[in-house]
């Protein structure tokens, strides 16, 4: 199994090229970035409002309804200022457009590819009917060039969600495939401005090493061992070789907020006494420590689902893992120019910032301070207790352990669960109506796994052998650090063939994926072996 590592690259290496696939003379050198594609309507947050029912942005387009089209496209787009990327997009912008939709509502989104590769679509988070789960060769077979699928479904939950290519997602979501899906509550308590936040990776420079692309300068992986990969700063070391051209995530020299990095992120406008939503999307690999600065908060929601009773923070940093949401709510109290930004030792969190900006205030109140030391919130005792669906000392139908590592398997390194890479890994098997108890350890001596169950919503119970003090915590996606344990629970309400993957795409694409699979679930989809369908 080769492994394709996430490389956003543009211009050249030495003598290198980079040639994205499909990026044919009839888009060369136009920039679509800006591009209005249908029924879009920009939005922008300065005149939009929340009051009449229609969202903000800090950036780019937002759709509202109960159909969509959404084009897969290969594109340009600035993500710094005076770097511009060919990025494969859905409607020619990375992120692509915010679907907005109202809970109850039946959705209809009308999938066009235009891309030289097979695409799907799968919402993240969503309990969507598992044929619309969007993963090639379990759900469906892949989208090919030039043809289209609809996907459609009722949203059920209201939250903060996304949806992103499936289909070789390590490579296609890292190429700016997604965009993020809110489902309004009927109930929710409103807010007077309501922005959303997509962070993720890329790099200003590189060379392309996936596979499977039409670049004339591929690399083949598979004979590497990654094993001895730094994440730090320093080059990487492979059998005690030092290569200069190091694939440490530390080459990630561009983190982007809405797709933009730097002075090209829009700032975030409010008004003094109004109540702000911040809706924090990880669409990258790396996790990321986000700092609010200048006014107490709250976390409401984590990954879509309300927390109970949450505690006022000030000065806290709030860390989100790949595939992870976090609501924040603040109250626009501090008159000004206040800082949102990453935090951390790479100098690429530079970029990912945004100005929170009191309309009026002309003069700049705040400084960057990414190198602070910021202690982050912890769930497991943040809000208070209340009710909730599982317990730890309670019956399950099923309980299983997944113990996952990373070891080196014919001389490859390989991402495993119980030993085993994907395909070759024991599915969950479940019935509608299961609870089932999942032990999640983490024996990885340097990489985190978030992992994400498709289909279902989970109960966090435990943190390494403490059962939460705080408020129950819903989630899809947990982070666990090496040397981590976490015990969840869940009710198998949703049959299908369902994944439950580490979302660093890396590692899913290097065998970290299994399978809750409904034995009394029938299925009528066939997946065709001409297809091409990647599904980590």
């Amino acid at each position: 199994m080769s492994i394709n590592w996430k490389l956003k690259a543009a211009g050249f290496v030495g003598a290198i090229s980079l040639t994205l696939a499909g990026c044919s003379s009839a888009i060369g050198g136009m920039d679509h970035s800006k591009m209005n594609m249908g029924n879009e309507q920009k939005k922008p947050s300065q005149t939009s409002d929340t009051k009449t029912g229609i969202a903000q942005t800090a950036e780019w387009k937002v759709l509202t309804g109960k159909e969509f089209n959404l084009t897969a496209v290969a594109s340009n787009q600035e993500i710094a200022p005076g770097t511009t990327l060919p990025v494969w997009t859905f409607n020619n912008s990375v992120p692509g457009p915010e679907l907005r939709v109202k809970q109850g509502e039946t959705v209809k989104i009308n999938l066009r590819n235009e891309l030289p590769d097979p695409v799907t679509i799968h919402w993240h988070g969503v309990p969507v009917p598992n044929d619309m789960d969007g993963i090639p060769g379990v759900t469906q077979n892949a989208v090919q060039p030039g043809e289209s699928f609809t996907y459609q479904f009722k949203a059920t939950v209201p939250g903060t969600y996304w949806y992103h290519s499936h289909q070789d997602g390590v490579n296609q979501l890292d190429r700016g495939l997604y965009g993020s899906f809110i489902v309004e509550g009927v109930a929710e308590q409103k807010v007077d401005r309501d922005y959303t936040l997509v962070l993720d990776e890329w790099m200003s420079s590189g060379m392309d090493m996936s596979q499977g692309t039409s670049s004339n300068n591929d690399m083949d992986m598979s004979d590497m061992d990654h094993s001895g990969m730094d994440m730090g700063d320093s080059n990487m070391n492979m059998g005690g070789m030092e290569m200069d051209m190091a694939h440490d995530m530390s080459m990630y020299d561009l983190y982007t907020i809405n797709g933009k990095s730097g002075d090209l992120v829009k700032p975030l406008v409010v008004k003094e006494v109004e109540k702000v939503r911040v809706r924090l999307v990880n669409a990258g690999y790396l996790s990321h420590q986000i700092h609010l600065h200048g006014h107490e908060f709250k976390i409401t929601a984590t990954d879509g689902q309300p927390i109970n009773n949450p505690g006022v923070l000030k000065d806290n940093v709030v860390t989100l893992a790949p595939g992870e949401r976090y609501d924040l709510e603040f109250e626009a109290n501090n008159p000004g120019k206040w800082l949102i930004e990453d935090h951390g030792e790479n100098n690429a969190v530079k970029g990912m910032k945004a100005w929170i900006a009191y309309e009026g205030a002309n003069e700049q109140t705040d400084t960057a301070n990414e190198k602070e030391k910021l202690s982050s919130v912890d769930l497991a005792s943040y809000g208070q207790l209340g009710k909730a669906s599982f317990s730890l000392d309670q019956s399950y139908t099923m309980e299983y352990t997944m113990n996952l590592n990373t070891e080196s398997q014919n001389g490859e390194t390989v991402y495993t669960i119980n030993g085993k890479t994907f395909p070759e890994t024991e599915p969950l098997p479940v019935k509608k109506g299961d609870t089932v108890k999942v032990r999640l350890v983490n024996q990885s001596k340097s990489d985190d796994h978030p992992m994400h169950l498709h289909g279902h919503f989970f109960q966090v119970l435990s943190k390494n052998g403490k059962p939460l003090e705080g408020s129950p915590i819903i989630k899809d996606t947990i982070n666990v650090k090496p040397g981590e344990e976490y015990v969840i629970a869940f009710i198998a309400d949703n049959e299908g063939n369902w994944m439950f993957h580490c979302h660093d795409l890396h590692h899913a694409s290097a065998g970290m994926v299994t399978q809750v699979k409904y034995t009394d679930y029938n299925t009528d989809f066939v997946a065709n072996p001409n297809a091409g369908n990647k599904p980590e």
